[in-house]
């Protein structure tokens, strides 16, 4: 199947999804877009950018553009020199993705996903006022862990060194779903495997977008 594109309120071939040299978007950063994924059934899904096994990554030298400099709230194409240039300098070292801070020192997050930590069983996220987007995703996840896992869910700022030694790290984002991370910075976060927290959060998201959960079907356009 060819890829779709939304595009000027219409889904179209990509091939027709074309945009003029001239266009000021392209040179000048000023286009806005975002991501939107589909689910097929149980027998295939939509790719993804990110592993579902654990991943290992680094705290980038790169700090996150401040709000007061371009809005983290949305998804401006100039902003996104930010991000290539943290996964660029994570991936020449070896990493597969970078976590940002804020020029205060806290976490705000991945190139294009949201950071959770897990310490004594709390799942915990930076607030939407650290730098980043507040993204639908992280937005579905809170709930998901608060009223249907029981999962405890505090939004704080989290230093750099909680990181390293958090029981459990995963990201999130809509192309990356649910990536648990493996170490920050070669330093191995708990065992080294997916958490039990992540596990659970991960295979509910899973059955939630597959349409298993009736309880959050109002969560779902179906598409045919």
């Amino acid at each position: 199947m060819d890829p779709v594109i939304y595009f000027n309120r219409a889904f179209r071939p990509e091939r027709e999804a074309t945009i003029s040299v001239r266009s000021r978007a392209l040179n000048y950063g000023l286009g806005c877009f975002a991501g939107i994924r589909g689910y097929k059934t149980d027998d295939g899904r939509l790719g993804r950018y990110l592993s579902a096994e654990p991943i290992d990554v680094c705290v980038s030298s790169w700090w996150r553009v401040r709000e007061n400099a371009i809005p983290a709230r949305a998804k401006a194409t100039g902003g996104y020199l930010n991000s290539a240039l943290a996964r660029r300098e994570a991936m020449d070292n070896g990493y597969t993705e970078a976590i940002l801070l804020t020029q205060d020192g806290h976490v705000s997050e991945g190139s294009a996903e949201h950071v959770f930590i897990v310490r004594d069983g709390q799942l915990i996220s930076p607030p939407s006022t650290a730098d980043n987007l507040d993204g639908i995703t992280r937005q579905s996840l809170i709930t998901l862990a608060r009223e249907d896992l029981g999962i405890p869910f505090v939004e704080r700022p989290i230093g750099r060194t909680e990181l390293y030694v958090a029981d459990e790290v995963f990201l999130c984002g809509t192309g990356a779903e649910i990536t648990p991370v493996r170490s920050v910075d070669r330093r191995t976060v708990g065992d080294g495997v997916i958490g039990s927290v992540t596990r659970r959060l991960s295979e509910h998201f899973e059955a939630v977008v597959r349409g298993r959960v009736p309880e959050r079907g109002d969560w779902l356009t179906p598409v045919w």
